[in-house]
């Protein structure tokens, strides 16, 4: 059943063959690096105040515990990628490894997950508006023939039990005991542009 759910649905999504121009180069765009808004969205609420610190840092545990699980399925069960089975077309050179759940799309989803389940607004923003964008690098890599649709779905049920467990009374403390630990060693490491009124201490 879900094989053929599977199949239905990259058929309906997956680009015919012959795909070009903007829309090629627009989709590689989106499936490679639109993820980079992650990382630079993170270091830049690092150096906002302490409570975009805190949320920034629960972001980044969820996407490790997410990204953590996500592997052992890989291992646990291998899932072939379209491209590996001669399915459709593809578009974007790719390790021939196992699709599900999809590592893009899991780092994205759990962090804006995260970020949308914060007590800050201005986190709660920013999650809504990366998980916009997580639908588009989803989308983008079926698109191009990398993934399946049930890859992109996998990564958003890890990525809420990633989200979830930041938010439990172990996921809190851990984020806490996080946050003290790496503002020592950001500190430390970063002491004389500190010093001088760079960033913030």
């Amino acid at each position: 059943m879900f094989d053929h759910l599977n199949l239905f649905l990259f058929s309906l999504i997956n680009a015919a063959s012959g795909l070009a121009g903007w829309r090629l180069h627009g989709a590689i765009f989106a499936a490679e690096w639109i993820i980079l808004v992650v990382p630079i969205g993170l270091v830049l609420m690092w150096t906002g105040g302490a409570g975009q610190r805190e949320a920034a840092v629960r972001a980044l545990l969820a996407a490790v515990v997410a990204l953590t699980m996500s592997k052992l399925i890989g291992l646990v069960w291998f899932h072939p990628r379209p491209f590996m089975l001669e399915i459709g077309q593809n578009f974007l050179h790719h390790a021939p490894d196992s699709s599900f759940p999809s590592d893009h799309a899991t780092s994205m989803f759990s962090v804006a997950l995260a970020l949308a389940l914060s007590r800050l607004r201005e986190a709660r923003c920013c999650g809504l508006g990366l998980l916009a964008l997580a639908v588009v690098v989803a989308w983008a890599r079926v698109f191009l023939g990398v993934h399946w649709p049930l890859d992109m779905i996998g990564a958003l049920v890890v990525s809420s039990l990633a989200a979830a467990f930041v938010s439990t009374r172990a996921g809190e403390a851990l984020a806490t005991l996080l946050v003290t630990t790496m503002q020592a060693v950001y500190r430390r490491v970063l002491a004389a542009p500190i010093a001088r009124g760079w960033l913030r201490p």
